[in-house]
């Protein structure tokens, strides 16, 4: 859930609801059954409570499945190994909602996302020993996310260059970036 607004007051019962919520899944078939269910369950809770009205639905800002290329994938992902070490790995799948595969889809071009790392890493180490992921480090959508700036800048960079020169032939060619200065 999202946001929830209904009525002004406490005790002024309110003549309508809106609720307004994120779904992620895997499959657009999954997308579709949850959404059938939501559907129902809104319907059934409107009719439970003697809602005068049917229930209005109204699906925005949706955005289709990012769906990395294997070709491009791999090339980006040695090239990464290669410059990063032990400092890259692979991610588990994930339901992000993401506009960034509309513009490659539009011109049919292979894409490929990944992620960086805008945690102090101490910080991101300790919440991973004790469990703590969820509670201890704020997600991108959170009103607490706020990388550190240094080594996220310097690591961004060193990855947008690093894919750029994999795809231009001088991928493990490259001396380090010098870090930046602030």
């Amino acid at each position: 859930m999202g946001s929830l607004h209904a009525g002004t007051t406490s005790n002024v019962i309110p003549d309508q609801a809106v609720m307004e919520l994120n779904l992620r899944t895997y499959t657009d078939a999954t997308r579709q059954r949850i959404l059938a269910a939501i559907r129902r369950a809104v319907q059934a809770e409107c009719a439970a409570s003697g809602s005068p009205k049917d229930p209005d639905f109204e699906i925005f800002g949706s955005f289709p499945l990012t769906v990395n290329d294997d070709a491009t994938t791999t090339r980006v992902a040695e090239a990464f190994g290669a410059y990063f070490g032990e400092r890259a790995g692979s991610l588990e799948l994930q339901t992000a909602s993401e506009d960034f595969s509309d513009i490659p889809r539009a011109g049919n071009i292979p894409y490929t996302y990944w992620r960086i790392g805008g945690t102090e890493p101490l910080a991101y180490r300790a919440a991973v020993l004790a469990g703590r992921m969820q509670e201890d480090i704020p997600a991108n959508h959170s009103p607490m996310f706020l990388p550190v700036l240094q080594p996220t800048l310097q690591t961004g960079t060193e990855a947008l260059v690093t894919a750029a020169m994999a795809w231009l032939g001088t991928a493990g060619r490259a001396e380090p970036i010098p870090a930046f200065h602030h």
